[in-house]
């Protein structure tokens, strides 16, 4: 008898207690630790997201278009990793999203327009690339006026550029073989400007973009919505922008440009 009642009491025992409504199970908080640890990764390894504060990139890209940027694009390869994952280099046309030569603390979009080796002028507006006139579908002009500097690049500078581009002027301009002045972009450097070519603050006035600022390249518009650069180059969200979200949001927002995908131009 005593054996049994050893039994019963064993069975009981083993029988698993129902966690009381204000505990939380271990397996639900595992869970919710990997999808957070996942979802960090993610948005500081594989893609982060980006919002365009002005419109230096205009019409390819709009103020208060929100991107996503796949920062495995242009990430160095590693010996196996080569294999296993998309990487590329960077390409003439491909856009590109790159922290800011001069102040590394700021990101910029624009339009890869040269590579290491290549030889870059524009004349009139046009930009001649290795000698060539290009086509560019993508570059809309929005003043009608011919600027010294901006349109006939590179020349004597007509308001004050930053050093680096300064440097670049003073090293890196060569003669071509039409007897005009023409920048070399060096290794591990690229030549970007914005497809808003007469509004675009660019390698034109900074210099070259170095490879390694190069933080990867826009994959798709996941929100687009018309606010001005005041209020999205803060880099924290402001009331007044709160406001104009609660107020205006359905129709502020440009539906037909959400889930848009961002596509490069092959540059030749």
């Amino acid at each position: 008898m005593e054996r049994d009642k050893t039994i019963v009491a064993e069975k009981a025992a083993e029988k698993p207690r129902k966690p009381a409504r204000t505990e939380i199970s271990r397996g639900v908080i595992a869970e919710w630790t990997v999808t957070i640890i996942l979802l960090l990764f993610g948005t500081t390894t594989l893609v982060q997201a980006f919002v365009i504060p002005t419109g230096s990139m205009e019409d390819t890209l709009l103020v208060g278009d929100h991107l996503l940027v796949d920062k495995l694009a242009f990430a160095p390869a590693g010996a196996i990793s080569k294999h296993l994952l998309p990487y590329s280099d960077v390409k003439r046309g491909d856009i590109i999203v790159f922290r800011y030569p001069v102040d590394i603390r700021q990101t910029f979009v624009k339009r890869c327009m040269g590579v290491p080796g290549d030889h870059i002028r524009l004349a009139n507006k046009q930009v001649y690339l290795n000698g060539k006139l290009l086509n560019e579908p993508y570059v809309v002009h929005k003043s009608s006026y011919l600027d010294t500097y901006r349109d006939n690049f590179p020349g004597e500078p007509n308001s004050q550029v930053y050093p680096p581009a300064q440097d670049m002027l003073d090293r890196n301009v060569s003669t071509g073989s039409e007897g005009a002045r023409e920048v070399v972009v060096p290794a591990n450097s690229y030549f970007a400007m914005g497809d808003n070519r007469d509004n675009s603050l660019d390698s034109r006035y900074w210099g070259f973009v170095p490879r390694e600022n190069i933080i990867g390249k826009p994959l798709i518009i996941y929100w687009s919505y018309d606010a001005p650069t005041e209020q999205l180059s803060n880099p924290t969200i402001g009331l007044d922008h709160v406001l104009d979200l609660a107020q205006h949001f359905f129709t502020k927002t440009r539906w037909k440009r959400t889930l848009n995908l961002v596509h490069s131009y092959p540059v030749q």
